[in-house]
């Protein structure tokens, strides 16, 4: 089993006794908390978070934005073996109820516009018993127990007889994007946590180096990445949101040697117009997910040296490459480390493809504290994803006689759009409520910048009285903001498949966006 020393409240214990007045933590505001600092808060939030209810296994939600006390109760649930739930801060609504309560959370970290939003859906919850509050906000609310952790913090001393966490722990429980249903509840160990990062190359990082990341602990990249940090006894420098305007500014003045790009953001930086001072950065190492095709590029213009992976929230990051990368189009060749990753191409029956021929990316490792444990409550679709010991990652994947593997499309309907996973499911759900609206087919449009846009293809019952802008209108307090569709377009009937009449999608897709689609950017403009 994977020792300790990698899950993130151990490393930052072994670093505050080892070096406590080192940085740990820093915000691009100038913020900062070292190791010792952190490891303090940490404890005292574990306290705190105990005076609040929390146990070892209570599933306890956080709704933060990107900021110190959303680390604080990442660390402090870990002292506690208590199961986080981190939920993406643009949930409302129907997502953030069903998130809340396919999670069974008991228990709420979050502030005071958190609490607003959960709020209106707090009465259909009824094992939410108790909302921590992190700011100086103070609600009486009948249907929960709200708390300030000022007033859970007061007179606390740091805990002294929390265990921690091993390797096949649950560290947390985190929704990813469902592709014939609702957004699934992955149960994810600690040493999955770590093995999202650990298989970048050994001289990545330092003690006292700066990772830069604006990936919100809501996702298991941002989570993964300051686990990294602490491992490695480095600086985790981060900003709420990505901001490429700030990017460079950001790695300058808190002198970052290491990034963490995902989606479009190298493609945004890549085609930002040219400065004088471009090579003039510290950065030397960037965490691409994925490449560009003007990667040899970006590194000469930049100064730095990149690798990739391939992951997933359930399998972590199986294939990998190092500063010799090979071609941009490839996400790198099999890891040989923790947690000992097998992988084959496979068709529809499940039979091994041949080296170069397209087949569905299945995965198994040797060590099962690195890798998902299930979908939480959700049987059917855990043994769904897992048929014959292999974990169905339902991407397709080509690979030539060099191991390296080729990522080829996507064999499920998800929609990736600024970094989040987007259900074309739930799209649809949310659309089919609007009062004139009778289908809805939500597919992604690829973009220049290798993201995706969402296109709702509707069929309406009164063409002359639906209105795209009142749809949008419709949505935008039902739905996260990077959900909303920028396409429109109304049909007379959807492409099917003649057999089971289902929409064929990939139609759809291939089809793109014609005369006739409703562009919201486009009436923004």
């Amino acid at each position: 089993m994977l020792d300790r020393r990698f899950l993130a409240p151990h490393a930052l214990a072994e670093w505050a006794r080892a070096t406590p007045s080192a940085v740990a933590l820093e915000h691009v505001n100038g913020a900062k908390l070292t190791y010792e600092a952190l490891y303090t808060d940490s404890l005292r939030w574990a306290a705190a978070l105990q005076r609040a209810g929390v146990t070892a296994g209570t599933h306890c939600a956080s709704l933060l934005p990107n900021d110190f006390p959303a680390h604080r109760t990442m660390l402090g649930l870990a002292w506690l073996q208590a199961i986080e739930v981190p939920l993406n801060i643009a949930y409302r609504g129907r997502m953030l109820e069903y998130a809340l309560d396919r999670a069974e959370v008991t228990c709420l970290v979050t502030t005071y516009d958190g609490w607003s939003t959960v709020g209106e859906v707090a009465e259909r919850l009824p094992k939410l018993q108790t909302v921590v509050l992190v700011d100086d906000a103070t609600v009486d609310d009948p249907v929960c127990e709200t708390i300030p952790i000022a007033e859970l913090l007061a007179d606390t001393e740091p805990a002294t007889d929390l265990a921690g966490p091993d390797a096949g722990d649950i560290a947390c429980i985190l929704f990813t994007s469902g592709t014939t249903g609702p957004s699934k509840a992955v149960v994810c160990p600690w040493g999955l946590v770590y093995q999202m990062t650990s298989w970048m190359p050994d001289d990545t990082l330092a003690p006292g180096d700066g990772f830069f990341s604006a990936l919100p602990l809501f996702h298991n990249s941002g989570r993964s990445g300051f686990n990294y940090a602490l491992v490695h006894g480095a600086r985790f420098v981060f900003r709420d949101k990505f901001s490429a305007t700030n990017f460079w500014d950001d790695t300058r003045a808190t002198n970052c040697t290491t990034a963490a790009l995902v989606g479009p953001m190298t493609s945004v930086l890549f085609h930002a117009p040219a400065r004088p001072d471009d090579h003039d950065n510290p950065l030397e190492s960037v965490i691409l997910g994925p490449m560009i095709p003007d990667m040899e590029e970006f590194e000469r213009r930049f100064g730095v040296r990149v690798c990739t992976c391939y992951g997933q929230t359930e399998i972590g990051a199986p294939l990998a490459s190092d500063w010799d990368h090979g071609p941009w189009e490839s996400c790198g060749r099999v890891r040989t480390d923790y947690p000992f990753p097998e992988v084959r191409l496979v068709n529809e029956h499940d039979e091994p493809v041949a080296v170069g021929e397209v087949g569905e990316l299945l995965v198994r490792v040797g060590d099962p504290t690195g890798f998902n444990a299930d979908y939480f409550g959700m049987p059917d679709e855990t043994a769904a994803a897992w048929r014959d010991g292999w974990f169905h990652t339902g991407d397709a994947f080509r690979v030539n006689d060099d191991g390296h593997f080729y990522f080829v499309d996507r064999m499920k309907d998800t929609i990736r759009r600024r970094g989040e996973n987007i259900s074309s499911f739930e799209v649809e759900s949310m659309v089919l409520e609007h009062p004139h609206v009778v289908e809805c087919a939500a597919v992604a449009i690829a973009t220049e910048h290798g993201d995706d846009e969402v296109m709702a293809a509707v069929i309406v019952d009164d063409q002359d009285a639906f209105d795209p802008p009142e749809l949008i209108e419709f949505l935008t307090p039902r739905m996260p903001r990077f959900m909303i569709p920028r396409y429109i377009e109304v049909f007379d009937d959807l492409p099917r498949n003649e057999t089971t009449g289902r929409v064929r999608k990939t139609e759809l897709r291939t089809r793109g966006v014609s005369e006739r689609t409703w562009d919201r950017e486009a009436l923004a403009s």
